[in-house]
């Protein structure tokens, strides 16, 4: 049993502990940070890259270590646990890089005027709240840039992985960056909102669901003064189009739809299909859905997805898929509970073009809604019946179709032939409307981890007054 002072978090494929620890001091922790501040922020740019890449060199050190806890934490395979790992120390370069791109330097030399120059500041002290579904790659990527920057940083990871927040944290103090800069907060909601609303926290870098997000901002709506950055999900449109190639559209709906069993932020929730289409690419979509291993992280051969995060979300999707079924949707590939005892799920399929109402929510697992069109700007309109604005892909069609498709299709992100998921790091990472708060991550997260500042500069002090004056 457990105190209500203290956070347990369970493996999702076996439902034992993993781990447990006390709630965090929001005050306590918040003052630390504030101490160590001053002397980071003053630190040289070199000084702070060179530490930022020796975490990167720990990462490497603990690489199976903290794959393996990343496996049993969230029930995602090992395999792509590792690929989880191989971001976060990829991060490192590309912070780097981007840091120097997008706030660097510059100056302007006039010899009358003196000196323009344009420089960045930190924020200060900056909370992190990550999620469960990366709860290393996607904190990491608000943490290397916030680090770089100059700003102290406070993680909160989710309630629901804690393990990897803590272990991400230690490797972080491990490198040589004092614990005073980045602090591990371990909570729940209470603690998430009194990091956000502490008047001594500069920031909030938020990874997360739509509502919580929305919650934050309304939160911080009296407080210009405090940066936020709000990484949210979608409702993601995957269109296919005209190809002969419907075996590949298939496997690009499937990468889509269900790897991290739908758990990501860029997962197609939705594949708009001209009806001509529909029937072809449902049974090949089906037969290779049908083929999909659903096991523990650490199975032999090894599973394409592992289960959801806990039992609750497991019933809200099959509760979903119910729904539904029975306000018009029609089953193409039932989800159902493997055990009634753990998370697994299979992937569901629902044709939901003869719905009156289509509910515009994440559902965040593996449940791929199918709606008919038959002209591509019907396909557009579908693709746009959303209040996310995330990710979304064209799947065959012409370069005309497509270049129709980019220009009028609300995402952050537009592919073409290629999956909704799967963003390079090195690329702006974030979405409009529900999906974000026009503060993309990745490699613009540069932008909110610094603010700019500018000077005009003389060695001497030299001026002159003109009209309006008196002789003297």
């Amino acid at each position: 049993m457990s105190s209500p002072s203290e956070l347990i978090s369970f493996e999702p494929a076996t439902g034992a502990e993993l781990w447990r620890g006390a709630h965090g001091d929001v005050n306590s922790i918040v003052r630390a940070a504030r101490k160590a501040w001053p002397n980071w922020a003053a630190q040289p740019l070199a000084n702070r890259i060179e530490l930022i890449r020796r975490f990167a060199n720990e990462v490497l050190k603990d690489q199976d270590e903290l794959a393996d806890l990343i496996s049993r934490e969230t029930g995602k395979p090992l395999w792509e646990a590792r690929t989880e790992v191989e971001a976060v120390m990829a991060k490192v370069d590309i912070s780097v890089r981007a840091y120097a791109d997008r706030t660097g330097q510059r100056k302007l030399d006039s010899a009358l005027q003196g000196t323009a120059a344009l420089r960045h500041k930190p924020h200060g002290i900056m909370a992190v709240l990550g999620p469960y579904n990366f709860p290393a790659h996607l904190p990491n990527g608000h943490m290397v840039p916030a680090l770089i920057a100059g700003n102290c940083v406070i993680l909160k990871p989710s309630e629901k992985t804690p393990a990897v927040g803590e272990k991400l944290v230690e490797l972080f103090n491990r490198s040589g960056i004092p614990e005073g800069v980045v602090q591990l907060l371990i909570g729940g909601p209470d603690e998430g909102k009194e990091v956000v609303a502490h008047r001594d926290v500069n920031g909030v870098l938020f990874t997360g669901s739509a509502q919580v997000g929305i919650a934050i901002n309304k939160k911080l709506a009296t407080d210009p003064g405090k940066i936020l950055a709000l990484e949210m999900g979608g409702n993601n449109p995957i269109v296919v189009w005209d190809t002969p190639k419907i075996t590949d559209a298939a496997a690009l709906i499937v990468q889509s739809a269900f790897t991290t069993a739908g758990q990501r932020c860029t997962a197609a929730r939705r594949l708009i299909v001209k009806d001509t289409m529909y029937d072809e690419l449902m049974a090949e979509l089906k037969k290779l859905t049908d083929r999909i291993i659903v096991g523990a992280p650490h199975d032999e051969p090894a599973p394409f997805m592992g289960p959801v995060i806990d039992n609750q979300t497991a019933d809200q999707l099959t509760e979903s898929f119910v729904y539904l079924l029975s306000h018009g949707g029609k089953a193409i590939k039932h989800m159902r509970r493997l055990n009634d005892d753990l998370p697994f799920v299979t992937p569901g399929i629902i044709d939901t073009t003869a719905m009156d109402e289509r509910p515009d929510v994440e559902l965040f697992g593996p449940l791929l809604q199918v709606i008919k069109v038959d002209d591509f700007d019907a396909a557009i309109a579908e693709a746009n019946n959303t209040r996310f604005g995330l990710s979304a892909s064209l799947v065959g069609g012409t370069p005309q179709q497509y270049n129709r498709f980019w220009a009028n299709v609300r995402a952050g992100i537009v592919n073409w032939n290629r999956p909704t998921n799967g963003a390079s790091s090195a690329a702006p990472f974030g979405g409009i409307g529900f999906s974000g708060n026009h503060r993309p991550a990745a490699f613009y997260a540069a932008d909110y981890c610094a603010y700019p500042v500018t000077s005009t500069e003389m060695e001497q002090p030299r001026a002159s007054v003109g009209v309006g004056f008196k002789d003297s």
